[in-house]
């Protein structure tokens, strides 16, 4: 029973946490994020990241464009903070080192 609610702990977690992500947009992102002066991350700026192969460059022109303090590239199985930070761009990577989804926190 206990193995049990520890597993839907993890699955309502998950669901709370997918929650946060960014969502697409349909318009286009100004190259920089303009209306961003107080360094919050705006990930729809970043967008542009997804599908290219992760590389210290690319996080610089993402964090830039998203207006983001922080930036990280995130690949599969790595430890992470769970804490939320309005400041830092996330470019979640596949195992080949693809970018498939842009976030903040």
């Amino acid at each position: 029973m206990s193995r049990m609610r520890a597993s839907l702990g993890a699955v309502l977690a998950a669901i709370v946490l997918a929650g946060c992500s960014s969502s697409g947009s349909t318009s286009k992102a100004p190259e920089v994020a303009a209306s961003n002066s107080d360094g919050r991350c705006q990930a729809g700026a970043a967008d542009f990241a997804i599908g290219k192969q992760a590389s210290p460059a690319l996080l610089e022109q993402a964090r830039t464009r998203a207006g983001a303090q922080t930036a990280r590239i995130l690949k599969p199985h790595d430890m992470v903070t769970l804490e939320y930070r309005s400041d830092r761009l996330n470019l979640n990577a596949d195992d080949r080192g693809a970018i498939i989804r842009v976030n903040c926190g």
